[in-house]
């Protein structure tokens, strides 16, 4: 189980909030964790907007406030057992929670319902900077269905199998281990593409390597490997449609240094059917 001492969720009492808050109250509970429920106030006007004869914030800061008491309220009444608490912090959502991701051992927000996140976004900004894997929540997930994680050969991956085979034995669900392989990334074409995805190539026993050890470590979880023929970002989306949990690392080995997220998990964070865990590959390892 993780060492860190909690779970962390955005709440502001949007419906997707509230889902994120159900899913964040199971996993504390699943992982015998206690849960912080966070909400972040800011003031709708600068103050040089307002003048010196307005001052709003206390009125903020108090409906603030009671919204929070509204959410700790919830997740109790979700999970009687838990030991829930509540964080007011006058901060963007995103500096907040990133700052608060250091003691966790995840952080979970809510998502947007349509195809596309606005840029700078919480959703977006949190997995590429938060120090715990974070967990995007669509409404639409079935929790206990299986759980798909993208593999290739970077840090990243590795760290995101170990999240996934975590969360499986978890939720004693079965786990998909998806490799998406498509011959313009890997540089090759021809004979050497169809060589990739047959039994027993390279490939798939570098993938077999990788998995080994956590299926030592959580022999119970039922797991399959799939190497497709595909782009990883279309192989992990297509996976989506009938899984409950997504999981990757923060950049694969097509990732461009300097970028903070990889083109594959920013596609699975906008289009994914499914709520998506970003798993950075500076996490510690359990």
């Amino acid at each position: 189980m993780d060492s860190r001492s909690n779970v962390v969720v955005g709440y502001d009492e949007t419906e997707e909030s509230g889902f994120a808050l159900r899913w964040a109250a199971a996993e504390a509970r699943l992982r015998m964790l206690d849960l912080v429920v966070c909400h972040c106030w800011r003031l709708p006007y600068s103050r040089h907007a307002l003048g010196p004869e307005i001052d709003l914030e206390p009125i903020v800061q108090r409906m603030g406030g009671r919204l929070l008491k509204r959410g700790v309220a919830r997740a109790q009444a979700l999970e009687p057992s838990l030991t829930v608490r509540g964080r007011l912090m006058a901060a963007p959502a995103y500096e907040a929670l990133m700052d608060k991701s250091h003691d966790a051992a995840l952080i979970v927000v809510g998502s947007h319902e349509n195809d596309s996140l606005p840029v700078g976004s919480t959703a977006l900004q949190l997995p590429a900077h938060a120090q715990t894997p974070t967990v995007i929540v669509r409404r639409a997930s079935a929790r206990y269905r299986r759980v798909v994680v993208g593999v290739d050969e970077s840090p990243g991956s590795a760290e995101a199998l170990a999240f996934a085979f975590e969360e499986a034995a978890l939720h004693r669900t079965r786990l998909q281990v998806v490799c998406g392989w498509e011959a313009a990334a890997g540089g090759a074409g021809g004979e050497a593409a169809r060589d990739e995805v047959e039994p027993g190539s390279a490939w798939e026993a570098r993938i077999e390597r990788a998995v080994a050890p956590w299926a030592e470590k959580f022999p119970d979880v039922e797991f399959s490997k799939s190497l497709i023929l595909k782009d990883p970002r279309d192989a992990l989306l297509e996976a989506s449609e009938t899984a409950g949990l997504v999981v990757v690392g923060d950049r694969g080995n097509g990732g461009v240094r300097g970028l903070l997220l990889g083109a594959t998990s920013l596609a699975i964070i906008h289009h994914a059917r499914c709520t998506v865990a970003v798993v950075h590959e500076r996490r510690t390892p359990r």
